[in-house]
């Protein structure tokens, strides 16, 4: 069998083609760490702006004892041609009430399952990127995609 060859990238299309797959993939997966040991789950971004992702989260569930104790975290987006984004990060809590309501107002499903902005369990995460880096099917190289400043 062949290997199979990637299509060749265009450098400066990194932030191109790195937000396309991000905007493909409405499930990524988001590692973070309980202790010692890994977690990944599938997670549906509530907000994206560039690279920087907003995550929606209960404050029963898991992953927020986890990102508490270490916030660096790091989601992965796979497109239908496999090609794959990576954005590491630090998750912060969102405190601004004007973006929380921007973020609610825009997510009926966040309304009918939360009721209000104010319930005491709902939390969300700005994942704000540290590095960012695009990998193109078989390619089993990542490249860096240009932060802006």
């Amino acid at each position: 069998m062949n290997r199979p060859a990637p299509e060749p990238i265009d450098l400066a299309k990194l932030p191109e083609l790195a937000s396309d797959v991000i905007r493909k993939d409405r499930f990524p997966y988001l590692a973070s760490i309980d202790g010692d040991q890994p977690r990944v789950r599938p997670v549906s971004p509530v907000r994206t702006d560039g690279f920087t992702v907003y995550v929606a989260n209960l404050r029963s569930y898991h992953k927020t004892a986890e990102i508490e104790a270490n916030p660096n975290v790091e989601l992965c987006y796979l497109d239908e041609g496999h090609d794959q984004v990576r954005i590491t990060g630090v998750a912060e809590i969102v405190d601004d009430r004007s973006l929380l309501q921007e973020i609610w107002d825009a997510n009926p499903l966040m309304r009918q399952y939360l009721g209000s902005v104010d319930n005491p369990q709902l939390i969300v995460y700005c994942i704000r990127p540290k590095q960012v880096r695009f990998m193109r099917e078989w390619a089993l190289e990542y490249h860096d995609v240009p932060l802006p400043s």
